[in-house]
């Protein structure tokens, strides 16, 4: 079901105190949508939270460590209390980092970013989705995945990024299936470029995955990220996916080719079964249909 009605509305956001976050905050705000901001920095945290209310929203600012279970679920009861209802929640955090190659990144590293990057979804929705579903008014979960969640792109090292935004459009798909019958979307946000400071997530690390730290960035790469899509553009992108109760948000096209190229080496691969079928003399069994096997 799209959620058409949205103003007066709640709308919950991770990573809200820059970047993307920022962006749907001031989105969401513009259309009418009260906004509790949740982020790990305090300090641009307080600053956006004062931004979004000057728009004449209710706006509140949560500090959160998505990576944490327990302060995820209380900070929705949090949410809960000071809102009341809350009908669009935004699994926005997320974290790069520079790491060696993948057989020399330390293991904090591994740790750090599936902790945000993927466990931070998982929070979210395990936190919120009982919240949405008790009003039963509907709603809808925003997840932001990555073009790298949809395909793995050689020598770019990478790796550990592409695997936490794989998990979330996997996880994606899955709640999409468990929220339907509540008549809650679900989205699943995998934009290329955008104009953020992604790079610069290091500062915040918590002491548990060994404390902050400063990336080294090429000032071509920050050039490059400077072309990309602003904040605000994102966060259209994402309101009208809400409205529409789109699943995958695309914000670049040109991406296309991207994700075929990837995929042309996963049919390969299948090629190759058929080939070595013959080879090693394996006749398998016809495989089960997968739609009978959906609950009805």
């Amino acid at each position: 079901m799209a959620l058409t009605d949205i103003r007066g509305k709640t709308a919950f956001i991770t990573g809200a105190a820059s970047g993307m976050g920022r962006g749907m905050a001031r989105v969401f705000a513009e259309a009418g949508l009260n906004i509790a901001l949740a982020d790990i920095d305090l300090a641009t945290l307080s600053e956006a939270r004062d931004e979004i209310a000057a728009l004449g929203v209710d706006a509140r600012g949560y500090l959160l460590d998505v990576s944490d279970r327990a302060q995820m679920y209380e900070i929705a009861d949090a949410v809960e209390r000071d809102f009341g209802k809350v009908h669009i929640v935004c699994n926005n955090a997320g974290v790069g980092s520079g790491a060696p190659s993948l057989d020399e990144t330390p293991d904090e590293i591994f740790d750090w970013m599936f902790g945000v990057n993927t466990m931070g979804p998982i929070h979210g929705f395990k936190a919120f989705a009982p919240k949405l579903k008790k009003h039963g008014e509907g709603g809808h979960i925003v997840n932001t995945a990555s073009i790298a969640g949809m395909r793995m792109a050689p020598g770019m090292n990478n790796g550990i990024y592409a695997g936490t935004k794989f998990a979330v459009v996997a996880l994606s798909f899955a709640m999409q299936d468990a929220m339907a019958p509540h008549n809650i979307g679900v989205s699943v946000l995998c934009p290329a470029g955008v104009d953020t400071n992604i790079y610069q997530a290091g500062r915040v690390r918590p002491e548990r995955f060994g404390g902050p730290f400063e990336r080294d960035i090429s000032p071509a790469m920050v050039a490059l990220l400077k072309q990309g899509l602003s904040p605000d553009q994102i966060g259209r992108y994402v309101l009208r996916a809400v409205r529409d109760n789109d699943f995958f948000i695309f914000t670049h096209p040109e991406a296309r080719a991207w994700v075929m190229e990837w995929h042309a080496r996963v049919m390969q691969g299948f090629d190759r079964a058929d080939e070595l079928r013959g080879l090693l003399g394996i006749n398998n069994a016809p495989q089960p249909d997968l739609a009978k096997m959906r609950k009805p």
